[in-house]
């Protein structure tokens, strides 16, 4: 088993030297507590050696607490390649390009949701459609369909879905350059036309949150979060647009892999040299899909803003529905990293793992500055979420990223197996959550067992010094598709 041979660094760090098995370039680093290395899926960890294999791979491959097997790239693992002796895999950055999280903060407090709360739920499921193939309330031509391709978020902002301060405080400032809509299929177009402003279905789900704990003080003011506050998760991505994109360019990229004679050690890892024409188009295309996302979680927020409004007979701005920060998880980046002493740009793929800039970075919003990048830590349906910041030592070691949730234990096949709908919901609302999804079947896919310790990943994240514990948030209650 791969297992068997990892080296130990630390309590919370932990190497695959690249002598475990033939042709790995790099070491692979993990960062998780010996508990979740002793449970950990072994096909996962053998994916990180899979892609130490790959041409200009730097070191080290990185897994997550929340690691699990993936499409090629396990979720919950980061891979960082040279411009120009490496590759860009639509199998590492993921189906759902931009699957990423937003957090909205409100000046409001647990007990005056406690009083609307299923109001306030049928209304958000309401206006925020979710499930596999839902319709948006908007409905685009094919020349706006292009624009949000190039500018994301922004242009929500522009068409009344938003508000400049929103555009500021997320990851890219919600539109990242690079696209070019002609590298899109008719095929993505026709999915994607239909689909902005919906939740889509599996773990995507929106979920009115109350903060339980901060743990840092002095951050969580900076980031103005305090005890009690209600605030709002909101969890999506690019729905079948991206789906579409990286399906159309996995066939692509495996033609690339033979015309450049690429060795692969799994096919799920088909790539193109970054600087090739199969290259350059991926990343432009995925672009578009990222920027996609970003324009998804915008009008999804509008929304929310929306019922908010009508349950609490005040304008979103008095209720103070501002948004905190908007991150991506699946996702290749050019990035400026220090590798061997020397600032270098890299193209870095997350996948299932969190962007998590330190202190002082330019890339951090400049309110956020000194207190470091927002990171956003989603748990499984029913347990805790956490807010994070960036850290020094996420710079150092891990290519400027933490996880991203808490990461599966159980296929979602074993789930359903595992638990039912309809018990699930009632365990919640003893809880004290009310969950509503268009299938009861989701409720079992996404049932609280089915997942990891969200405190244990948290808890090697920050042991491991990639981020730090800001603040943790309990639902109230969750919509799902």
């Amino acid at each position: 088993m791969i297992r068997d041979k990892l080296e130990k660094i630390n309590d919370f760090t932990w190497k695959l030297p690249k002598t475990v098995r033939e042709k790995m370039r790099v070491d692979a680093h993990i960062f998780a507590s010996k508990n979740i290395i002793d449970s950990g899926d072994d096909k996962a960890f053998e994916q990180l050696t899979n892609v130490a294999c790959l041409p200009g791979i730097i070191e080290p491959v990185v897994g997550m607490p929340d690691l699990h097997w993936g499409y090629g790239l396990p979720v919950g693992a980061v891979g960082a390649f040279d411009l120009q002796e490496g590759i860009i895999s639509a199998g590492m950055t993921g189906f759902d390009i931009n699957c990423g999280i937003r957090m909205l903060t409100t000046t409001l407090v647990t007990k005056d949701v406690q009083a609307v709360k299923r109001e306030l739920t049928n209304e958000l499921f309401k206006r925020v459609r979710a499930g596999v193939g839902s319709k948006s309330r908007i409905k685009l031509t094919a020349a706006q369909l292009d624009e949000v391709m190039e500018r994301g978020a922004q242009w929500c902002v522009d068409n009344g879905y938003g508000i400049k301060e929103d555009t500021a405080h997320s990851e890219e400032n919600g539109n990242m350059p690079g696209a070019n809509p002609a590298k899109v299929s008719r095929d993505a177009r026709k999915r994607g036309m239909p689909q902005l402003g919906t939740l889509g279905a599996g773990n995507h789900f929106l979920e009115v949150q109350r903060v339980e704990q901060v743990f840092d003080k002095t951050i969580a003011d900076a980031y103005g979060l305090s005890k009690d506050q209600v605030v709002v998760m909101i969890h999506c991505g690019s729905r079948g647009f991206g789906h579409q994109i990286a399906s159309d360019y996995l066939r692509i990229m495996n033609r690339a892999v033979k015309e450049n004679n690429i060795w692969l050690p799994d096919p799920q890892l088909v790539c193109a040299p970054v600087q090739s024409t199969q290259g350059i188009d991926y990343y432009e295309a995925m672009v578009c899909g990222v920027n996609f996302a970003f324009a998804n979680r915008q009008m999804i927020t509008s929304f929310v803003r929306e019922a908010f409004s009508r349950v609490f007979k005040k304008d979103w701005h008095e209720l103070g529905l501002t948004l905190l920060y908007d991150v991506c998880h699946n996702i290749a980046k050019k990035e400026i990293h220090t590798i061997n002493g020397k600032k270098k740009e890299v193209m870095v793929h997350r996948k299932g793992a969190t962007r998590s800039f330190a202190p002082g970075h330019e890339k951090v919003p400049s309110a956020y500055r000194r207190a470091g990048q927002p990171v956003l830590i989603a748990g499984s349906m029913g347990t805790a979420s956490y807010i994070l910041s960036g850290t020094q030592g996420a710079m150092e070691k891990s290519f400027g990223s933490s996880c991203h949730g808490a990461g599966r234990q159980m296929s979602r096949k074993g789930a359903i197996r595992e638990f039912k709908g309809a018990n699930i919901q009632a365990q919640l609302e003893k809880k004290g959550i009310l969950a509503k999804a268009t299938n009861p079947l989701l409720l079992a896919e996404e049932a609280p067992g089915a997942y990891k310790d969200v405190d244990e990943v948290i808890a090697s994240v920050a042991g491991a010094g990639i981020s730090n514990t800001v603040a943790r948030v309990t639902p109230l209650l969750v919509t799902k598709g």
